[in-house]
């Protein structure tokens, strides 16, 4: 069994006496690009989600409803149809995609007896 003795250990002059750490191109690439790119994508999410349009009103005040009728969807009716009767001077096109919003209808299906809501203006 080998004994160790503290005075055949390397001093520290011979560990300083290696050239100090060098950075390679791709190593500086790495330590400062990967920061700044993380964050840039930070940023850039922020600044999108503080900028999004998701806002309705500032206030109650600014809010306005849909002044809307409930109907009966009668057999042979259709949207189209329905929508040309409740507004003939608007684009039929517009009142059907109303009418879909204001009933969260899927594909603009009615069934006949279906009561829904339509725009009244």
């Amino acid at each position: 069994m080998q004994v160790f003795n503290w005075e055949d250990r390397p001093s520290g002059k011979a560990r300083s006496a290696q050239p100090p750490l060098r950075l390679t191109r791709r190593g500086r690439i790495v330590l400062v690009g990967l920061p700044l790119i993380l964050l840039s994508v930070v940023l850039i999410s922020l600044a999108g989600f503080l900028n999004s349009p998701a806002k309705a009103a500032d206030s109650v005040s600014e809010l306005s409803l849909t002044p809307t009728v409930s109907v009966t969807v009668q057999p042979g009716e259709s949207l189209w149809g329905i929508a040309g009767t409740v507004a003939p001077e608007r684009d039929p096109r517009d009142v059907v995609a109303d009418i879909v919003q204001l009933n969260n209808l899927d594909g603009g299906k009615v069934m006949p007896g279906q009561q829904i809501f339509v725009p009244s203006k």
